[in-house]
């Protein structure tokens, strides 16, 4: 299952959602306070939220908590705590507020790129980009600020103290920089 797992995150086509990200998740979860989460829940769904990515897809999530629920079972995990690491991982798609400890670390885990540093954040938004290299300039434009804007309009875009103290006011500052580069048609980075 490791090197499975290992070799899906390690694909060429991955700049951003890559080894590297796997590795910023699990650094973030590490540096994180115990809430009275499930910690080894949260680490699993970490290993499992983007082993299934292809840009052109609408089911990556979907197809990775698939995947966790095959591939846990296989090796003797319980189904309702397949299940749960399942849920987690689906929970990255970012479309619903997570109601308990660990939803919130691995969201908040997740979307802990966008309250890094400038240069740190623009690099992040540039390896977005050549993911979705092949969806032309303008269409891009347009719908990157649309994903963007849903992020920025959030009451609160982290819903652990950690992550909010740490990041939300710097996620906000980056979010309205990518926007308008966006808006201005000028490249991230």
């Amino acid at each position: 299952m490791a090197a499975d797992l290992l070799s899906r995150w390690g694909e060429p086509a991955r700049t951003y959602h890559s080894l590297r990200h796997l590795d910023d998740c699990l650094l973030q979860l590490d540096a994180a306070p115990a809430q009275n989460s499930d910690r080894d829940l949260v680490e699993s769904a970490l290993w499992f939220h983007d082993a299934v990515y292809d840009p052109r897809a609408g089911d990556n999530e979907d197809r990775s908590a698939d995947l966790a629920r095959e591939q846990l079972t296989k090796v003797g995990v319980t189904a309702a705590r397949a299940d749960a690491v399942a849920a987690l991982v689906l929970l990255t798609r970012h479309r619903a507020r997570p109601e308990d400890a660990e939803g919130r670390l691995v969201c908040d885990i997740d979307l802990s790129i966008l309250g890094r540093p400038a240069d740190e954040f623009d690099r992040y938004d540039g390896e977005i980009r050549t993911e979705y290299q092949w969806v032309p300039e303008t269409a891009y434009r347009r719908e990157r600020a649309v994903v963007l804007r849903g992020f920025l309009e959030r009451e609160r875009l982290y819903l652990t103290p950690y992550f909010r103290e740490r990041y939300e006011q710097p996620a906000r500052a980056n979010l309205r920089r990518a926007i308008a580069r966006l808006e201005e048609g000028v490249a991230p980075g």
